[in-house]
């Protein structure tokens, strides 16, 4: 009996899977036990003919065992490691072959990209084990450091360095570097929406939620969009989080360090946005950590996946369960919801009249709930601006490049501050270091008293408000959070007010 390793994805995190074979004698037959999915039995036939390209001849009944045995396994990531499994236990290759081995078989030899080769990277390095993927893994698996990992474009090619007349060439760890490219639409192309502007470049500098509002065309989908181009680049921890959630997914790499961005549909499911599923994969919430999630016509949302939105953006993860399991996943995204004020889209308007009645604009924002519209830090409201307004707007707006390097200095500053709590902006302070950290000075303090009775905020809410202000103090460059700083602060937590 021969045994070897394969693996396996469980949300975004690889499992290692013990490939045992055996071979006796009788009529020719391949079977694969061990909750194994109908893409591996398939792999029977994959396989077989590969391995013959090779002149491998199998007589007897293999028996293939995957373990734990209790473990689902799914995809085609096992084809490699049953493949190098018989080879060993018909004398193909040596004995004393070891490592972790994924990949897709063509019926040729050849082999196919399969999804999760960051998440195998860390396996292998975790097991210290030498990881062989398909050459299309070369790229996800080099951005994982201390890791023994080879890449070959088919069986032949592996099996010759198995059995030592050929070696493979050992991966260099590389990671992608950050490219200034210009990201449409840039904030000089925006016109006006000056408070807007404002407002996003405050999201940016503390990754803080913000919540957009104004009628049909006044520029909400676009300012969401130009929020990506002011955002700073990933670093290289952030890069990694992000590329092993994408290569869960099975989704190509990016070649940049732009953040994500990943705008959603209304008519998605929770389990789209949130993950899970039978294969329990991660969701848009997921894909958008450490970047963007823009959930433009968030009333028109099912209100059961907004509400499923409360946990993680509170805690920066989700954990989903189902009935083969639970998977936890990074989420800690800047979630930028757009509106319409109401069913129509005109109320406040100064062009056109709103045609809606107030049970209407009730139940209109009635899927938004207090505790959802707590956990978001700036309340923008966006006039529509009219034509002649439009063309008499001067053309010389700020650039989002000038807007990046602000808000690159401010993300710097937060870095440097709570680097040793391991927590990289203001959105992500707890309320104990808040409490002793947070630099509010004695005006800062006493503006706070004079005014509390009547902000009518929660404890969150207030909590969300000193985040603000620490980052329009740090953008400012002012140690000390200040009553300026704090009454700006307060001014994005107003809500909205529509005169009809």
């Amino acid at each position: 009996m021969s045994c070897i390793y394969g693996l396996t994805l469980r949300g975004i995190d690889a499992l290692p899977v013990e490939v045992e074979v055996c071979l006796t004698g009788g009529l020719f037959s391949i079977s694969i036990v061990g909750l194994a999915d109908t893409a591996i039995k398939e792999s029977r036939e994959r396989v077989r003919i590969s391995l013959g390209t090779l002149g491998i001849k199998l007589k007897g009944h293999i028996s293939v065992n995957l373990a734990p045995a209790d473990l689902p396994k799914e995809g085609a990531l096992l084809d490699l490691p049953i493949a190098v499994g018989i080879a060993k236990e018909v004398g193909f290759i040596p004995e004393g072959v070891n490592g972790i081995f994924m990949g897709e078989l063509a019926l040729d030899g050849r082999l196919r990209k399969v999804r999760g080769g960051v998440p195998a990277a860390f396996l292998a390095r975790q097991l210290g084990l030498p990881l062989f993927v398909p050459w299309g893994n070369v790229a996800d698996v080099s951005m994982v450091q201390e890791v023994e990992a080879y890449g070959c474009s088919n069986i032949g090619e592996l099996f010759c360095h198995l059995r030592g007349e050929k070696t493979l060439q050992k991966l260099d760890f590389t990671l992608p570097q950050a490219k200034e490219i210009a990201v449409e639409p840039d904030f000089a192309d925006i016109k006006g929406q000056a408070a807007a502007k404002r407002g996003l470049e405050i999201a940016a500098a503390g990754h803080h939620n913000v919540f957009l509002v104004g009628a049909p065309g006044s520029g909400k989908t676009m300012l969401a969009k130009a929020l990506r181009g002011i955002l700073p680049p990933l670093s290289d921890d952030e890069l990694i989080e992000a590329m092993r959630i994408r290569s869960a997914r099975g989704l190509p790499l990016e070649t940049d360090r732009f953040r994500p961005f990943r705008s959603v549909h209304h008519t998605s499911s929770a389990v789209a946005i949130c993950g899970g599923g039978i294969d329990l994969k991660p969701g848009e919430l997921s894909l958008a950590h450490r970047g963007v999630l823009f959930l433009d016509e968030i009333t028109e949302f099912r209100r059961d996946v907004i509400e499923a939105l409360r946990q993680p953006l509170e805690d920066g993860c989700i954990t989903v369960s189902r009935a083969s399991g639970s998977a936890t996943y990074p989420a800690s995204v800047l979630l930028i919801a757009a509106c319409n004020p109401c069913p129509c889209g005109y109320l406040g308007d100064t062009v056109k009249e709103c045609t809606c009645s107030p049970g209407d604009i009730d139940r209109y924002f009635k899927k938004l709930s207090g505790p959802i519209l707590d956990r978001i830090d700036l309340h923008l409201q966006i006039p529509r601006l009219t034509p002649e307004e439009l063309l008499e707007l001067d053309s010389d707006a700020e650039n989002s490049s000038a807007i990046r390097y602000r808000v690159m200095r401010a993300r710097s500053i937060q870095l440097e501050r709570w680097r040793h709590f391991g927590i990289k902006c203001n959105a992500e302070l707890t309320e104990r270091i808040m409490k002793k950290y947070l630099g509010l000075s004695k005006d800062g303090r006493a503006f706070l008293k004079s005014i509390g009775a009547s902000l009518r905020l929660t404890g969150r809410g207030l909590s969300r408000v000193l985040k603000v202000a620490r980052t329009i103090a740090d953008l400012a460059g002012d140690k000390a959070v200040k009553d300026s700083h704090l009454a700006e602060a307060l001014a994005y937590r107003g809500g909205f007010s529509f005169e009809r």
